[in-house]
């Protein structure tokens, strides 16, 4: 063996099945028809290449995202057996034929967590008992009767002898795991029934105790069968999740309960316990932003892995082979669990394999291609890895005719450009005005909290040393220079929203990519007010709060956090997070004045509770609602609200052959960003 990671890279017995290394990648959501098949819930071709391009890439163990096995007519492998068999065979051969395994996730749904919208969703997704609704709590899901849970465990077995039939490797049962059905069943919070499956634990561990008999009975003791676990759930009430670092008290399932669960799994003929946390209430748990901290649920895991004798994987920002594999060796866990790490880089066992970390393309925790991408309707993706989902319909091929490619501009999106027209063949140069790539991104992965945003941008410029594109830096592209070329990206980026509000350019205010990038910049004094209450801002105010500042919002809008595409995950966590520094946000504000160290704050309240407890002027009734004056203290005010595009150049020599792509067209996000320079540059 010739990788210095030689605990990562050896076999494990699952049940009867030999894992070739330590890496899985995690279960994560594929729910369109375009990959997952409307009739049988077999996956398409399209969706089978998705999975078959990690295990081509080095991962030892394939677990698929769920597949729904509740009674009804669509997405459900025992209505159409043979049919179901034959479509997956393509599916588990593809796997096997780069050595690795497969194993198929089922699921119970969703109970409360599932989003009802219609009397029939309201009838196909009951809870263990009456309950709140996680997304609508004015919605109370009905409970489930024995006769169908009865009918749930029949199909759990069926659906793991199809499997089996079909040449998998394994199933997993979805899940005593984020507060799903199962889960809801386990944990005395939720579950408030009075039968044999509500009240002990025992009994709230019935179902998931009589799946896994079934699907022996119906499969054979040595079919593995793993379960996916939370081994704590970090719930402070309905919709209100614990942060990593506060104290709080556990209404769910804590860490003595997590073990006692997980020895009883076992016992239950359970083969593999797949472990994070977390819950729906606490969703920021099993999709951990970049926020958290990476390998956040080691600790809880490796508690888990001290009291059961069955292989443990343990998921959550978890990508860091070194790690793995010292806590392989120590043995605090089994297999090093990956979900959207795989999905920005499915080759990241051979990589890690060789060595070579640097040729990681990083996930950078953002939800915006996946998580955000599933819950409008799309095919699960990734933000900076526009192929994932479909490999094989929307790679690279090399270029007809060998072009004269100029990139304007070095940030993430020229970089995607220039990178994806090099390896197509085209004769690349790019150009940056300044000394250095990235652009706007650069004062973006600031934040010690965001490290991955570094590597992203670490990743690009060796794309460019590594590929053969000629940068030039330190050089401004003017419309001379842009004769000759066949095809022009302008990637000029865009230059913080200036405000000309009376006291603003005083010295101790100050923009936001500035204020995060310019580290001659000292935020003195305790009072801090930032103008602008978007992903930008809110992020600045975390940084100053955790430092013991009193941080002010004053956002002129209704709402905060207003990015599309931002993750529920994402805004959930960092909601909480403002709240326990106590980070005061005013909403439908602006700022009118700052003179001697005090902002004059206009807000325009229609609930009038919600002045109580402010410094008031004076107020007048308005037509739109109460206008109130606040005088805040401020010894430092942060700026950010926003971009206005760089389109001039574009401007001056646009045609048909002239791409404007990324902030210069409109600011938006990373994802975007990089998309749009893919989608062009693999056409050009």
């Amino acid at each position: 063996m010739s990788t210095k990671y030689k605990n990562l890279f050896s076999p494990i017995k699952v049940g009867g099945t030999e894992i070739p290394n330590r890496i899985a990648m995690m279960p994560m959501g594929v729910f369109s028809e375009r990959l997952l098949d409307t009739k049988t819930g077999a996956y398409t071709k399209d969706g089978a290449d998705y999975y078959i391009e990690r295990a081509k890439g080095g991962t030892g163990l394939i677990v698929t995202g769920v597949v729904p096995i509740i009674p009804i007519p669509a997405k459900n492998p025992v209505n159409f057996p043979e049919e179901y068999v034959e479509k997956m065979r393509y599916l588990t051969e593809g796997v096997h034929k780069y050595g690795s395994k497969i194993f198929i996730q089922f699921t119970a749904m969703t109970g409360r967590a599932g989003k009802i919208k219609s009397p029939i969703e309201w009838k196909m997704l009951p809870a263990p008992a009456p309950i709140q609704n996680v997304w609508d709590p004015t919605i109370i899901n009905r409970g489930i009767t024995k006769e169908e849970i009865k009918q749930y465990i029949a199909n759990f077995a069926q659906a793991a002898y199809l499997v089996k039939q079909a040449g998998g490797d394994g199933v997993e049962v979805h899940a005593v795991h984020e507060g799903y059905l199962l889960d809801q069943f386990a944990i005395a919070f939720y579950n408030k029934r009075t039968d044999e499956y509500g009240g002990s634990l025992e009994n709230r561990l019935r179902f998931a105790k009589e799946i896994v008999e079934a699907i022996k009975a119906k499969c054979g003791k040595e079919f593995p069968v793993s379960i996916r676990y939370s081994v704590r759930s970090y719930v402070k009430d309905y919709n209100r999740g614990a942060l990593p670092w506060e104290e709080f008290e556990e209404k769910g399932r804590d860490l003595e309960e997590g073990i006692q669960v997980a020895k009883m799994l076992e016992e239950f003929g359970y083969d593999m316990l797949n472990c994070d946390n977390g819950s729906y209430d606490s969703w920021f748990w099993p999709h951990p932003p970049m926020y958290m901290p990476k390998a956040c649920n080691l600790a809880d895991v490796a508690k888990v892995k001290e009291a059961v004798n069955i292989p443990v994987v343990c998921a959550g920002r978890f990508d860091d082979p070194d790690l793995a594999e010292k806590c392989i060796e120590e043995g605090k866990i089994d297999i090093m669990g990956m979900g959207r790490p795989l999905l920005a880089d499915p080759e990241l066992g051979k990589k890690f394999y060789d060595g070579r970390l640097e040729d990681v393309r990083p996930c950078i925790s953002c939800h915006q291609g996946c998580l955000g991408r599933i819950f409008q309707d799309k095919d699960i993706s990734c933000a900076v890895n526009p192929v994932c989902g479909r490999e094989k319909t929307y790679g690279l091929e090399p270029a007809e005719k060998k072009k004269k490619v100029l990139v304007v501009g070095g940030g993430l999106g020229g970089m995607e450009a220039a990178r994806v027209c090099a390896l197509r063949g085209h004769e690349v140069d790019l150009f940056e005005k300044t000394g250095e790539l990235g652009g706007v991104f650069v004062a973006a992965a600031t934040p010690d909290f965001k490290d991955d945003d570094k590597k992203l941008l670490a990743w690009y410029k060796k794309q460019m040393n590594d590929l053969p594109v000629n940068v030039h830096m330190n050089t401004e592209v003017t419309e001379e220079m842009t004769k000759g070329y066949d095809e022009i990206f302008v990637a000029t980026g865009a230059t913080e929203r200036r405000l000309d509000t009376p006291g603003l350019d005083a010295p101790n205010v100050t923009y936001a990519c500035e204020t995060l990038r310019d580290s001659h910049i000292k935020i003195e004094g305790e009072n801090i007010l930032i103008i602008g209450g978007g992903l930008t801002g809110c992020e600045i105010a975390y940084l100053y709060a955790r430092e013991g500042k009193k941080v002010t919002i004053v956002e002129m809008t209704e709402t905060i956090l207003n990015a599309f595409g931002l993750s529920a995950a994402n805004y959930n966590m960092l909601m909480e997070i403002l709240d326990y520094y106590k980070v005061n946000v005013i909403k439908n504000a602006v700022v009118e004045e700052y003179k001697d160290g005090k902002a004059i704050v206009t807000e325009t309240v229609k609930n009038y509770p919600n002045i109580a407890n402010r410094a008031k002027l004076m107020f007048a009734l308005g037509p739109q609602g109460m206008k109130v004056k606040h005088e805040i203290p401020a010894d430092h005010i942060i700026v950010s609200v926003g971009y206005i595009p760089n389109d001039g150049l574009y401007q001056k020599i646009k045609n048909e052959h002239t791409h404007l792509i990324g902030d210069a067209k409109k600011p938006t996000n990373v994802m975007d960003a990089i998309w749009a320079a893919y989608d062009i540059a693999r056409e050009v």
